[in-house]
């Protein structure tokens, strides 16, 4: 019969498919093991050998930063009218140090944006409105490029020169003492990044909290571990301070640009470059006397086409067009981090057949059950593969929960376990998305600005968040 055949193809279609996801799976899980093996080597001697012998540092026990560290504050700002006004407000309030000054993009077409940070700055000479030359949205880059061009512009009359540029967005919830860290770590390095933190939204526990999630674990570990190796520390946007000399030698080489406007991922491919080579990045995870984890906090998307744009952005940006943009290394170190980086996209389409093997494994199911048809006989090199890989996902679901549970707490650790399908289906549809944004870039398409909507709480909010965050969050 017709259906016997259609269901023999499903059922051999289903064992290849099963095989290859399996064999891809237990060279990924290898490769993932391998690391985590090293973060423990690394975690353990850090344990049993420095902070047995020496009290942790804080914020506060660190020495006085070299005087006269001027800091510049960037803020890329399109359409971000709702959060900017508040973020700025808490800034100001909460930095009583006169050496910084905020930079502010705004666009011509955005009478809105720029109003809020008028209202917000009011009598306030720290802040600094920058218009860019074009109508929104360029290129987040591109307004980077402006607030670079502003400083410049500031130094020249004023005649003194920042120490660093500081990233943030719109609507970053920024500790009181980031300033005080990245001036006395920024001497030290070309790039200093501080951990971000998702806060959740309870609104959307499943979608916006996969982020939480993966970056407990990526800027609990995968960060550490870059700097401990010696590899160049990608910057993530936010929470960033990039040496100002460093910076203007950039400039120098790309007429006076530093931010590439034609990256999709500017940011990460800046910390790259800048923390290659000779120069060094620190990735710096440090608390306050209050125990809480001097990081950027933020709220992530709620929704999942919102995600999915997101993320297929990172996607298009690291794996793909990164690839063509920064190549390879002479460094091993850097290579594997830099392949670890890239296998996004890969690791997609590995999840999504891997999907489809178990959607058709219940079909033929049902059909046996039914009495229509018998199932072929599993090899027993498949079987094998099955355990094995089984093994590796209970053990990356452990350690997901153990860096979750120390941001978030037991509950969250919990739902991270069935997070994880979110997670998944978000990264499947988010690399088929990026897939299609790099043929468009191939093909001669500009890079566009995606907005994202940002939301940002009240300061009494933020404040009551903060005092609840004794261990990085877990609240």
């Amino acid at each position: 019969m017709v259906s016997d055949h259609i269901l023999l193809f499903l059922d051999i279609l289903q064992k290849e498919m099963l095989l290859f996801a399996s064999l891809c799976f237990l060279v990924g899980s290898s490769d993932d093991l391998i690391f985590d093996g090293l973060w423990i080597f690394y975690s353990l001697q850090r344990k049993l050998f420095v902070y047995s012998r020496y009290n942790r540092a804080t914020v506060e026990t660190l020495g006085e930063p070299v005087p006269g560290c001027r800091m510049a504050i960037f803020v890329p700002a399109w359409k971000e009218a709702a959060v900017i006004g508040a973020m700025l407000a808490r800034c100001l309030q909460q930095w009583t140090s006169s050496n910084y000054r905020i930079y502010v993009g705004c666009y011509p077409n955005d009478p809105k944006t720029i109003a809020a940070v008028a209202t917000a700055s009011s009598g306030m000479g720290n802040v600094r409105i920058v218009i860019c030359r074009k109508n929104g949205p360029t290129t987040k880059a591109d307004c980077l490029n402006h607030l670079w061009d502003a400083l410049c512009q500031d130094e020249i009359e004023e005649r003194t020169n920042f120490k660093a540029v500081v990233l943030h967005d719109a609507e970053d919830i920024v500790h009181p003492q980031e300033l005080r860290l990245l001036e006395y770590l920024i001497g030290r390095a070309t790039l200093v990044q501080l951990p971000v933190i998702p806060r959740r939204a309870t609104r959307s526990r499943w979608v916006a909290g996969h982020y939480g999630d993966e970056f407990a674990e990526l800027h609990g570990k995968q960060m550490v571990m870059r700097e401990a190796l010696g590899a160049s520390i990608p910057s993530a946007g936010v929470g960033c301070a990039f040496a100002r000399d460093a910076l203007l030698k950039l400039s120098a080489r790309t007429k006076g640009k530093p931010f590439d406007a034609d990256s999709m991922t500017e940011d990460y491919e800046l910390g790259l470059n800048l923390t290659g080579g000779g120069s060094r990045g620190i990735f710096a995870r440090l608390r306050d006397q209050h125990g809480q984890l001097v990081a950027t906090q933020e709220f992530f998307p709620e929704k999942l086409e919102e995600a999915i744009r997101q993320k297929s952005r990172w996607i298009a940006g690291i794996a793909l067009s990164g690839w063509d943009r920064l190549g390879w290394n002479n460094s091993w170190r850097e290579n594997w981090m830099r392949l670890r980086d890239r296998k996004a996209c890969f690791a997609a389409v590995v999840l999504a057949i891997a999907y489809i093997a178990v959607i058709l494994t219940g079909i033929l199911l049902i059909a046996e059950l039914l009495g229509v048809y018998k199932l072929q006989p599993v090899s027993k090199f498949l079987k094998m593969l099955l355990i094995v890989n089984a093994g590796f996902l209970m053990w990356r679901l452990l350690l997901k929960c153990y860096f979750v549970f120390s941001l978030y707490g037991f509950r969250e650790a919990l739902l991270s376990i069935p997070r994880t399908i979110i997670a998944n289906l978000i990264n499947i549809l988010a690399a088929w998305r990026a897939i299609g944004h790099y043929v468009h870039q191939l093909a001669g398409r500009p890079v566009n600005w995606e907005k994202t909507r940002h939301f940002y709480p009240e300061i009494e909010q933020v404040e009551q968040l903060r005092k609840n965050c004794s261990i990085g969050e877990r609240t």
